[in-house]
């Protein structure tokens, strides 16, 4: 039985993988960042639920031991932890250097530092399986920028980046790299939102149907970045 890995898989788009992969026949490897948050239910279905912080430098290469000693073995990495606060490059009042600073810091190091250590620390042993899949969950902001939350973008931008990189460096071993870059999802992190309608946006459901499918596909049909929306955008 394959082995996925997931990260922020407690919820979500996270969560809507998880069970996704889980009905397609696939052993699940959870990492969040609160174990006993996880339902039941998707824990009977994990050979590891493994307390993951995307702060710690050391923390995604002590999951990929622990999947490997659970498991033996990993088919499937899914990058999705991520973060979303706002940082433009002017606001009104203005934020404090340090303040702007520390939001750049928290954005770099869980959207961008995260994804490329787990990854780093992943890649020899998706190598080793020889169709390994990395599904990096980035963001439209990835692609375009709209809005003025600058730091967010640049952060996107770079998991982008990182997808493109697994791509290129695991090619030859079979290993297939997708980047989903997905508008507004219908999870918490857009449930402020008062411009939106919940109902009307994609739906973490949608993009785990989508993710199951990339996943599977064959060495010979690769597909580098899924661009997913809710509505029409010129250009995309």
């Amino acid at each position: 039985m394959k082995v996925a890995m997931i990260s922020g898989a407690n919820r979500g788009i996270g969560l809507a993988i998880a069970e996704a992969l889980a009905e397609a026949g696939f052993s699940l490897s959870l990492g969040v960042r609160r174990p006993e948050a996880v339902s039941d239910d998707v824990a009977e279905r994990a050979v590891a639920v493994f307390p993951y912080d995307a702060t710690d430098v050391a923390s995604g290469r002590a999951w990929v031991e622990a999947t490997l000693s659970a498991a033996g073995r990993i088919d499937v990495l899914v990058n999705n932890a991520g973060i979303a606060e706002t940082l433009a490059l002017m606001e009104d009042p203005p934020l404090a250097d340090d303040e702007a600073e520390a939001i750049l810091d928290r954005l770099l190091s869980v959207n961008v530092k995260a994804p490329f250590l787990l990854t780093r620390a992943a890649l020899p042993h998706l190598c080793e399986a020889g169709d390994g899949r990395v599904l990096t969950v980035a963001s439209m902001s990835g692609k375009r920028v709209l809005g003025l939350n600058a730091g967010y973008q640049m952060s996107k931008h770079a998991v982008v980046a990182i997808s493109n990189a697994v791509r290129r460096t695991g090619w030859a071993h079979g290993v297939r790299a997708t980047a989903i870059c997905p508008a507004y999802v219908a999870t918490d992190m857009t449930a402020g939102y008062d411009h939106v309608d919940a109902h009307e946006i994609t739906q973490p459901e949608d993009l785990a149907r989508l993710a199951v499918e990339v996943i599977q596909l064959p060495n010979t049909a690769s597909v580098a970045e899924l661009l997913v929306n809710w509505r029409y955008e010129p250009g995309f």
